[in-house]
């Protein structure tokens, strides 16, 4: 059984693009560390129903989760999250 699977709506190219300048912008990294952006579906118990992934492939990698998807996103969300 397949807990998490991608979301059926897709986030928009324009906004994963931002979310990413966002995290660069936070963490204050140069912009050649790749930072992955995914928008999942959870269909386990008290589990949200769509949350959004940022992994940021530093070393160590680092993963933070928001309850949110991608198009609710906003910057203070980012700097929130990272800082």
């Amino acid at each position: 059984m397949n807990l998490f699977k991608s979301s059926t709506t897709k986030a928009n190219p324009v906004q994963i693009r931002q979310l990413k300048a966002w995290v660069h912008e936070a963490l204050e990294i140069s912009a050649d560390v790749p930072v992955s952006i995914s928008q999942l579906a959870c269909h386990e118990p008290n589990c949200p129903p769509v949350e959004t992934v940022i992994a940021i492939m530093t070393r160590p990698p680092q993963q933070f989760k928001l309850h949110k998807p991608i198009g609710e996103i906003v910057q203070s969300d980012i700097q929130a999250l990272l800082l």
